[in-house]
């Protein structure tokens, strides 16, 4: 141990150590006084791991090594973990156990809600904590219970909404809203027979047109004023190809902020240096540790959430193909692991992995040659960053264990 872990673990507490020690030691002696029955070989029930107390006493002793690892680590290493990162685990388990439930009947709109509710949570309360990038892969649980028996009708709805949204940032206000009028006008003209004998129908499309002006006039430009960064609204703005113009000063110097040690950022710094770089690897690469894009520090992120295009310079197009396809074979595994469990909890937890790592791949690969907007996702298992390689490897892991009681029929 050098002196300054020496240092880090000499200031904890030792009172309250020794507190968790002596009840966590008073918890395994009770549980051992609870089971044992006479007779019972003492020492092989603790070394069999069959008992409750010697699973028990297990426990204590890792919990105890975890907690000297946490002692001897420095206290910013925790300031610097990513909680919405890791809370992907506990939401992919918690909707699994729900719709794993003997009385959750998916068909019903109630228990729809309360998935979705599961789901879009911890998406609000990574926005709260400027994680707008993290909160959309919450949405990839979407997939999960579409597996499970979500209506095809919420995904289209969910298309139509983000095809709304795009066009409310591509065109003038007053213009969708002419646009929208004039669709709801021919369903109204097309469904002309319908409506005269149901009146629900135009009730119906006059409000499915109420609520698309609503969303066009006030949703969408309350989020990008309010919810989204400026510098994000801006990153958006530059993937659909439309300038952005900052409303107050005050996000002007924001962007301006963000775009500190991009050399001068017109944009889409990061985005176009990343293309070069990928182009620049040809076909089959310039090699590792010989990419002049990358080698130099031209692509910002490189290391991170742009590590696709080290990749792209360095083996070109066929390493990149390789690699995608590793990716693609992973994907594939999962869902065909998801599809032989037993169980609605362990397929549905297998189809939540698949959703994050696709979203992920996806996501972060259409951002490094432009095709969506830079939102800070990393790659799994290849961005730097310790929080999101653990949070990926547990994910992975668990699924592996599951797996490997697939015969039993886990609720």
């Amino acid at each position: 141990m050098n002196e300054r872990n020496s240092y880090i673990a000499s200031g904890a507490d030792k009172s309250l150590i020794w507190l968790w020690f002596i009840l966590s030691a008073i918890g395994v002696m009770s549980i051992f006084s609870a089971t044992y029955h006479d007779g019972d070989n003492v020492l092989q029930g603790f070394l069999s791991l069959k008992t409750d107390y010697s699973r028990q006493a297990l426990f204590f002793v890792i919990s105890g090594i975890a907690g000297i690892f946490i002692l001897l680590t420095d206290s910013k290493f925790f300031i610097q973990i990513q909680p919405a990162d890791i809370c992907k685990i506990f939401v992919n388990l918690a909707l699994a156990k729900y719709l794993s439930r003997v009385e959750t009947n998916f068909s019903k709109p109630r228990s729809q809600l309360i998935a979705v509710v599961i789901a879009l949570v911890p998406a609000a309360l990574s926005i709260m904590q400027k994680e707008t990038g993290l909160a959309l892969v919450y949405f990839s649980f979407f997939l999960v219970m579409f597996r499970e028996g979500l209506p095809p009708l919420v995904l289209i709805i969910g298309f139509s909404f983000a095809v709304l949204v795009v066009a409310t940032l591509l065109l003038d206000p007053n213009v969708l809203a002419l646009i929208l009028t004039a669709i709801a006008g021919l369903f109204i003209y097309f469904f002309r027979s319908k409506i005269k004998r149901q009146r629900t129908v135009l009730f119906a499309i006059i409000s499915i047109w109420f609520v698309c002006v609503g969303v066009q006039r006030f949703m969408v430009p309350f989020v990008f004023d309010h919810v989204f960064q400026p510098y994000q609204v801006k990153r958006i703005y530059d993937a659909i190809g439309k300038d952005y113009v900052p409303k107050n000063e005050a996000a002007a110097k924001e962007i301006e902020e963000k775009s500190v040690g991009k050399k001068k950022d017109n944009g889409d710094y990061n985005v176009k240096q990343s293309k070069i770089a990928i182009s620049n690897g040809g076909l089959l690469g310039k090699g590792l540790l010989k990419g002049t894009q990358t080698r130099y520090d031209f692509v910002p992120e490189q290391r991170t959430d742009f590590i696709f295009c080290t990749i792209g310079e360095g083996f070109g197009f066929v390493g990149s193909v390789v690699f995608l396809s590793i990716y693609i074979i992973l994907l594939l595994r999962i869902v065909t692991i998801a599809e032989r469990q037993r169980s609605v909890f362990s397929r549905a937890y297998a189809y939540g992995v698949a959703s994050v790592f696709f979203f992920h791949i996806s996501i972060n690969v259409c951002m490094t040659i432009g095709l969506a907007p830079v939102i800070g996702i990393p790659l799994p298992f290849v961005s730097y960053g310790g929080t999101s390689l653990l949070t990926f490897s547990v994910m992975l892991f668990i699924l592996a264990r599951l797996d490997a009681d697939r015969q039993m029929v886990l609720r």
